[in-house]
């Protein structure tokens, strides 16, 4: 079994006076729990860590990536977690799965890694569902704080996240391909409280950004040199932002900074409308698929507003090579990253991921990107958003049933899916 890592290092809680805060008993947290979270508490606060407590959390497909993403999440001590996987194991899942073993090949995937990660912590619900996650009815989302899905097509994706924002819970989607990945976060609207010195101009309310704004402003009533500022970030749909969206105003109007943007966003790109359109991931051995790709990958470059010879072949060779495969260190790294977020929007005192992280394994970074179409951002995208219709044009719903599963939903009812 591979080493475990630990979350990344998360800011301590420090006082304007410099002291830092020490776990105090909770009516929530008990004596010996704070014993066990104590470090962490120290980091993120007691307030947090009752949250973190209370979190009901749904990873979809147990593969390496999901494998660092519970790990984390378990060991940090939320309150439930549930694995959806409906595939069983094969012997190529053994080469990056640290909870499977060679006698788990041929059964559920959800199953074996189920014993090895309630042994992380006893404390923690373990819930298994060997079910298809696409015969799913919408509302079997509403019962989780937080939705993960790991390695799925773009088209489950879009379906997923749908149903997750009609119940306004906070969506993430993640994959990896070898030495790439990217993270994806839709919070829908997300609020956090930051502790801050005051300064000697008043804090203004009102937008700080094209998605951040602070919507309230009130002073510490333990420390009346400090006041707590609420900001509020605003999210956009996976069909919205994995596509359609533009790079944020201030890369494109510099020729220096939109060189500087990965290509992998534009293979990633092009990785998903070739599988939505196709069935299945290109070929590398299939020269109409290289051909394809080639192209889409070419288009989405374009779309992006991104120079062209920054898309040189070797990155094309290089990422078509990796795809379909896991490497253990970059599992690691984004299901650190992605779990260290569930953290901070749970405990609502950091900001949060907004919205895109990519990862670039031959340059070794890991990029936010904020991607968002024009227009209304937030919940009012479910009253404004596009769907796409069955022969793949956008169009706009106002009424009327929407397939999820088996079970119609009265888009009237429950505002537009996207």
């Amino acid at each position: 079994m591979a080493a475990t890592t630990t979350l990344p290092i998360m800011s301590q809680q420090v006082g304007t006076n410099g002291s830092v805060s020490v776990p105090q008993p909770s009516d929530g947290i008990s004596a010996d729990e704070i014993a066990l979270y104590d470090r962490q508490i120290r980091l993120w606060g007691m307030k947090a860590q009752e949250k973190i407590r209370n979190a009901k959390i749904l990873i979809i497909t147990m593969k390496a990536l999901a494998n660092e993403i519970a790990k984390n999440l378990v060991l940090a001590g939320i309150g439930s977690l549930t694995v959806v996987d409906h595939e069983i194991v094969t012997e190529a899942d053994l080469g990056a799965q640290f909870f499977l073993e060679d006698h788990h090949v041929g059964t559920n995937r959800a199953v074996a890694a189920s014993a090895a990660i309630q042994r992380l912590n006893p404390r923690v619900k373990v819930t298994v569902d060997t079910s298809n996650i696409n015969d799913k009815p919408p509302s079997y989302f509403s019962q989780f704080d937080v939705v993960i899905a790991t390695d799925l097509d773009s088209q489950t994706l879009k379906i997923i996240n749908t149903a997750v924002r009609i119940y306004k819970r906070a969506f993430y989607a993640a994959g990896s391909h070898g030495m790439y990945g990217f993270i994806f976060a839709d919070l829908v609207e997300h609020d956090f409280v930051i502790e801050r010195a005051k300064s000697n101009v008043a804090t203004a309310l009102g937008p700080e950004t094209a998605t951040r704004s602070v919507v309230a402003v009130a002073p510490k009533k333990d420390d009346p040199r400090a006041e707590l500022v609420t900001k509020r970030e605003l999210y956009s749909t996976w069909f919205l932002a994995s596509d359609c969206a533009n790079l944020p105003a201030e890369i494109l109007r510099g020729p220096r900074r939109r060189r500087a943007v990965t290509p992998v966003l534009s293979c990633l790109r092009a990785l998903w409308d070739f599988t939505v359109t196709y069935g299945a991931p290109p070929n590398a051995n299939n020269h109409a698929d290289l051909a394809q790709f080639t192209r889409l990958c070419g288009e989405k470059h374009k779309q992006l507003g991104l120079p062209a010879e920054t898309l040189r072949s070797e990155v094309l060779r290089s990422f078509l090579q990796n795809i379909g495969a896991e490497v253990a260190p970059v599992t690691a790294v984004l299901g650190g990253q992605l779990a260290q977020d569930v953290i901070i929007v749970l405990g609502q005192t950091q900001q949060p991921i907004q919205n895109f992280v990519i990862f670039d394994g031959g340059a070794m970074e890991a990029t936010i990107y904020a991607l968002h179409p024009e227009g209304l951002l937030g919940e009012a995208q479910l009253e404004t958003a596009p769907m796409q219709s069955s022969n793949g044009a956008a169009e706009q719903v106002t009424a009327g049933p929407f397939v999820f599963g088996a079970t119609p939903v009265d888009v009237s009812q429950a505002g537009q899916f996207v």
